[in-house]
């Protein structure tokens, strides 16, 4: 289906992983999807970005250069956008007693502060939208469980769900919906790299569907948020976990 045909936006971070499938699933479906990333392409060992993507270099903790370029972009789209994904993040890991002041400020700064700016930033461009404009932050499990060593990222991820409701609300006549997606573990290359079989075990055996989701999934549901029949949705986080927050003891 080529339900996003005639739409356009951003990703941000969309050179691996996550960002990278949401861009190609929204691409697919018609749209013209703008990859914002630190290398401004596609990771080595990843899948080619989808017709409909272009990949650009940028750094989105540069405010001056997100104004110019978030406005060139609008500016090829007569004056407007039609979403903002606000997937690029950065986390330490470390015992909070021990957690560096300026680790935490980045974590903080990458993964609220430049969320919200991008936010500010696309704000006029989104509310021109004649498709009404949305706007995603990925959020994560980090936002409603507690992990040692990354606590500093799990204040920044409840931060954004906190974020994503405020903007809903303010933004709510302003011809924008606002709405954050909270991944659990996903098949990854990463994942794969880093995981030993007693942690592969621990972790599935905390998600009650007992298994990883695909990454497609999480494009499948920014499609969703995005297209014609997200326009009544705004100021909610959607967890794709496998049940892992509705997992009792």
């Amino acid at each position: 289906m080529r339900e996003l045909e005639g739409y356009a936006g951003i990703v941000t971070g969309g050179s691996s992983g996550i960002g990278l499938a949401i861009a190609n699933t929204l691409a697919r479906a018609g749209a013209t999807v703008y990859i914002i990333s630190r290398t401004g392409k596609t990771k080595d060992d990843y899948e080619s970005s989808a017709e409909g993507t272009v990949n650009i270099k940028g750094d989105i903790s540069d405010t001056e250069a997100m104004r110019t370029l978030c406005a060139e972009l609008a500016g090829r789209h007569g004056g407007h956008l039609d979403f903002l994904v606000n997937n690029a993040g950065y986390t330490h890991k470390c015992l909070a007693q021990d957690f560096p002041q300026e680790e935490f400020e980045k974590v903080m700064n990458v993964n609220v502060g430049c969320v919200f700016r991008m936010c500010q930033i696309c704000y006029p461009y989104l509310k021109a939208s004649p498709h009404k404009g949305r706007i995603i932050n990925i959020s994560s499990m980090s936002a409603h469980l507690g992990f040692t060593q990354v606590v500093p990222y799990c204040t920044s991820k409840a931060a954004v769900c906190g974020m994503t409701r405020g903007l809903a609300i303010e933004w709510a006549n302003d011809n924008i919906c606002v709405n954050s997606m909270a991944p659990g573990w996903f098949h990854s290359k990463m994942l794969d790299e880093v995981m030993d079989d007693e942690r592969r075990a621990k972790i599935l055996n905390r998600i009650a569907l007992h298994d990883f989701g695909k990454v497609e999934d999480l494009g499948a549901m920014a499609r969703f948020l995005i297209g014609p029949n997200g326009s009544y949705i705004t100021g909610q986080d959607y967890a794709l976990d496998g049940g892992t927050l509705a997992y009792g003891y």
